[in-house]
């Protein structure tokens, strides 16, 4: 991604900031929020009446002491006597009230440095406590603690499982490959057999460069370094010439192709966005059924154009769908491991479109056709 757009992203993410900060501060006063302010007002009334208290304590206590004493100073002397004696009792009660505060305050920072330092050693299931009646001012920090622990803490379980995929994925092909050569080493094993254990041994080795190949495009995708060099071109041109490139495989499974592409100019990054259609039309040839049939169509409004790609193969259930572009998801496992694929393809299709403001969405209706829907902004 060039440098330009990632300040123009930056501006943006600055802007909707900035936004949000706005209309939190013009949202209603909650229950919470009047309750803050009440007690702010009550303790600040109780702060100007203790001090009205001690000025009054000192004031009949001096004429009191005067009176004993049978002498009374000047009244300059008399209103700095009660002037000093009331700072000094106002501070000695800061100063208890504050050591009392600091205290709790204390072990309230304690707590939130112990929860940061937890979460510095991967340990990511903290959780702060809100102490809302004493600690107003820092339940903002607070709660964006414990939201960063819960979010590191999605991040750590989504790394683990992208190591557990992905060590499944390697471990899988590695070890028939490693069978079939202890198998090959067999001197009596017939010729054919021979012939089919390297077919296996090609055909494993074949996934597992086609799975290196995706994670790094992968994560060049998500690094947001990768190059992003948007030209103005035909999208219906791009398409055919696609299926046209996919032409011996839909015709050796004798697929009819329903074929209607209306005209587009589009502008995007064309080799990221061929790799969308790659994938999308590669699926629908490879889940299609024997003799099925498949449809690309392009439609176009003024504000963006719609492509479906759809085939009459294998359903996608209910509970699939949600799930149908992360990564090393597979609907239909079985089916996947036998044509090869990894559960990467959609994840790589779902990462360029929304690198280019657009949108993917999936329908599949038992025993019709399975659509995927894509849909890109056009320029103005």
């Amino acid at each position: 991604m060039s440098g330009e757009k990632r300040q123009e992203q930056d501006a943006r993410a600055e802007r909707e900031w900035r936004k949000g900060r706005r209309e939190r501060r013009k949202k209603p006063m909650t229950k919470h929020s009047a309750m803050q302010f009440i007690r702010g007002f009550l303790f600040a009334l109780s702060m100007f009446t203790l001090i009205v208290g001690y000025w009054l304590a000192l004031f009949y206590g001096t004429s009191w002491l005067y009176d004993y004493l049978n002498m009374r100073p000047a009244e300059v002397v008399v209103q700095l006597i009660n002037s000093i004696g009331g700072m000094f009792l106002w501070g000695v009660t800061m100063a208890i009230m504050g050591r009392f505060f600091r205290n709790k305050q204390m072990i309230f920072f304690q707590k939130m440095i112990a929860a940061i330092r937890s979460m510095s050693r991967g340990d990511f299931n903290v959780s702060v406590e809100e102490d809302l009646h004493d600690n107003g001012p820092f339940n903002e920090l607070v709660e964006s603690i414990n939201n960063m622990a819960v979010e590191l803490g999605q991040l750590e379980k989504m790394r683990q499982e992208f190591i557990s995929n992905v060590s499944h994925e390697i471990q899988s092909p590695l070890t028939s490959i490693s069978g079939f050569s202890r198998a090959l080493q067999n001197e009596q094993i017939s010729p054919a057999e021979r012939k089919h254990y390297l077919e296996i041994i090609e055909a494993e080795s074949t996934r597992l460069s086609k799975l290196s190949d995706n994670l790094l495009k992968l994560t060049s995708l998500e690094s947001q370094h990768h190059p992003f060099e948007p030209t103005s071109y035909r999208l219906d041109k791009q398409i055919r010439n696609h299926i046209l490139a996919c032409e011996p495989q839909w015709v050796d499974k004798e697929i009819e192709m329903d074929i209607e592409l209306e005209a587009v100019a589009l502008s995007a990054d064309a080799d990221l966005l061929s790799q969308v259609w790659t994938n999308l039309i590669h699926n629908a040839i490879k889940f299609a059924p024997f003799g099925g049939t498949i449809g690309v169509h392009i439609t176009a409004s003024r504000e963006e154009a719609i492509v479906r790609i759809s085939n009459n193969g294998i359903h996608i259930s209910e509970e699939d769908l949600p799930h149908i572009f992360e990564r090393f998801y597979k609907a239909d496992k079985s089916r996947n491991r036998l044509s090869g694929g990894n559960g990467l393809g959609l994840s790589i299709v779902k990462k360029i479109i929304d690198m280019h403001g657009g949108s993917i969405a999936v329908e599949s209706e038992p025993e019709k056709t399975t659509t995927f829907i894509v849909r890109l902004s056009l320029p103005n």
